[in-house]
């Protein structure tokens, strides 16, 4: 099926948001392993794995549109040094994400793709979650104290 070229331009967008996630979940999850932090190496690692399985099937939607799915474009990953600033680099990665993903199903909607809308709303939940889920950790930080907040991740 013939799928229109900036709907598929688009799709590639969020699929190079996908594949950076991948790599800067996969890192912060072997960082935070090393450091001990079992909880948020588990919690980092199972969201790198849910990115590539999105990946995947963004990549097939694609593909079955007569598009080339670009795996070569990253963009930049937010990588942290310590906890705090890997929850920070999280959420800014998971909020640009968020940001192309409600452009997208809005051209999407537009093109009566369907199909691709439906796709991308289901990455869009999954991705608001991950926001939560950052946020409550920010605010648990901000409010039980980074030492407190440390010793409760081990």
């Amino acid at each position: 099926m013939k799928g229109d070229k900036q709907i598929i331009a688009q799709l590639n967008d969020v699929l190079k948001y996908l594949l950076t996630g991948i790599n800067q979940y996969f890192l912060h999850s072997r960082m935070c392993e090393n450091w001990g932090m079992d909880h948020l190496k588990k919690k980092d690692y199972d969201y790198s794995i849910y990115l590539m399985k999105a990946s995947d099937k963004l990549i097939k939607r694609i593909l079955f549109l007569e598009g080339l799915a670009n795996l070569q474009d990253l963009g930049k990953l937010y990588i942290g040094e310590d906890v705090p600033q890997i929850l920070a680099g999280n959420l800014k990665f998971d909020s640009e994400l968020r940001e192309a993903l409600v452009k997208t199903i809005a051209s999407c909607e537009k093109a009566d793709d369907f199909i691709s809308r439906e796709c991308l709303e289901s990455i869009l939940e999954e991705c608001e979650e991950q926001i939560d889920w950052l946020e409550a950790q920010q605010y648990l930080i901000d409010n039980a104290g980074l030492k407190n907040y440390l010793q409760s991740a081990v």
